[in-house]
């Protein structure tokens, strides 16, 4: 999707009012760092600081991004000890969380977390932040993912009422008020929500500027597609989602790849965890609106209830 890297002319740091920081956690990303370092490089607005944290890479990775480092003042690398296997969920965050240790949230009014195996256009962060100072409210904004089927490029099937979790851009100010990332599988769909319950609006939109390549597709950065969708499932209990939402999700994807496979997989790991009795996010009055939301959406559909359920709760709004 990106060209070459190249010393980008047209690049302009931003100003004061619209600086933005990328922290990126990583871990055996040497297959595909390049292209992120290099999209990153060719972005027409660059971050005023890229922290890279390294989570105890084995392969080349460590290599690779202090190579870009050493050239680019503005990238930072963090390293972390290997712990023995590639965690994710609270792992990721984890290591988001030692790089935003090192900055001063004071500093950015934008922040946003990047992973380290995505092809992004040259102007995804400047449509971003247009969208962050066209709508006050807007919390958390990302464009749509794609990948690599076949050697064809199909949609990764996000709904708009969230940000992607691979990329997300958010407001300081309202990633401080929902109290951050928590540090469990489901992270990425439990801030969206609590950003909602607060008045925020949060959104992604698929249009050419802000389309990406996922190079690798969501649910495969751990052992293979089952175990990915198999945690899916598991998430989304976690999270508090009910059975007909869920069943809803997964015939919505029957025939997205992998076809039937991954949907089944899905509802697997949310039966599963249903029977053991797994535990659940421990916030009630959070599960009771993430469940009204979903039968409104269920009711009414997804476009229709988010819209009803951001005027709701527009009257508890505050921006700082």
């Amino acid at each position: 999707m990106t060209e070459a890297p190249q010393q980008n002319s047209t690049a302009r740091p931003l100003t004061a009012a619209g600086r933005y920081c990328l922290i990126t956690p990583c871990r055996d990303e040497a297959q595909y760092a390049r292209r992120t370092l290099d999209s990153i490089i060719n972005q027409t607005v660059l971050p005023a600081l890229w922290v890279i944290v390294d989570d105890g890479s084995t392969d080349q990775t460590p290599q690779i991004v202090e190579e870009y480092a050493a050239k680019y003042p503005w990238i930072r690398v963090v390293r972390r000890a290997d712990r023995g296997a590639r965690k994710v969920g609270g792992g990721v965050v984890d290591a988001f969380y030692a790089g935003y240790a090192t900055i001063n949230p004071d500093d950015f009014e934008y922040v946003c977390k990047l992973d380290l195996d995505l092809d992004i256009p040259p102007k995804y962060f400047y449509r971003m932040i247009q969208r962050m100072e066209a709508s006050p409210r807007l919390a958390t904004c990302s464009g749509k993912p794609y990948m690599q089927f076949h050697g064809r490029l199909i949609s990764e099937k996000c709904g708009d009422e969230n940000s992607v979790g691979m990329i997300k851009f958010y407001r300081v100010s309202a990633f401080r008020q929902i109290g951050g990332f928590v540090p469990m599988v489901m992270w990425d769909g439990i801030d969206c929500h609590r950003c909602r319950m607060l008045g925020w609006q949060v959104g992604s939109w698929d249009e050419p500027e802000t389309r990406f390549v996922h190079l690798r597709p969501m649910g495969t950065s751990h052992k293979n597609w089952w175990t990915g969708r198999v945690r899916h499932g598991v998430g989304q209990h976690f999270m508090g989602t009910g059975f007909l939402y869920m069943f809803a999700s997964c015939v919505f994807r029957l025939f997205h790849p992998p076809m039937i496979l991954g949907s089944i997989a899905m509802m697997w790991g949310w039966l599963r965890s249903r029977v053991q009795r797994a535990p659940r996010y421990d916030d009630l009055e959070f599960r009771a609106s993430l469940r009204r939301y979903q039968r409104s959406c269920l009711l009414i559909g997804k476009r229709a209830a988010t819209a009803a359920t951001e005027r709701r709760h527009a009257a508890v709004w505050k921006p700082d």
